[in-house]
């Protein structure tokens, strides 16, 4: 599989991941009305989740994350 595919895949999955977490806590405590709850998830997931990244290097192309919170990307 190729790095960028790689990378689209972990994003989505990092985003379902941290989306579903988030809406079912909040409906735990409160209980807004469903378009805010899922617009607000949405918003907060997309801040909250590590982006994923190719970065052409001399060892080729490689994944790097980005997380909230770190100043530079981390290749892996």
């Amino acid at each position: 599989m190729k790095p960028k595919t790689k990378a689209l895949l972990l994003n989505l999955l990092c985003f379902a991941i941290l989306f579903l977490a988030i809406r079912y806590t909040v409906t735990e405590f409160i209980s807004p009305p469903y378009i805010p709850l899922v617009v607000g998830s949405a918003v907060l997931a997309s801040f909250l989740t590590p982006k994923f990244g190719v970065v052409k290097t001399d060892k080729g192309e490689q994944i790097a994350v980005k997380w909230f919170g770190y100043k530079s990307p981390k290749e892996y």
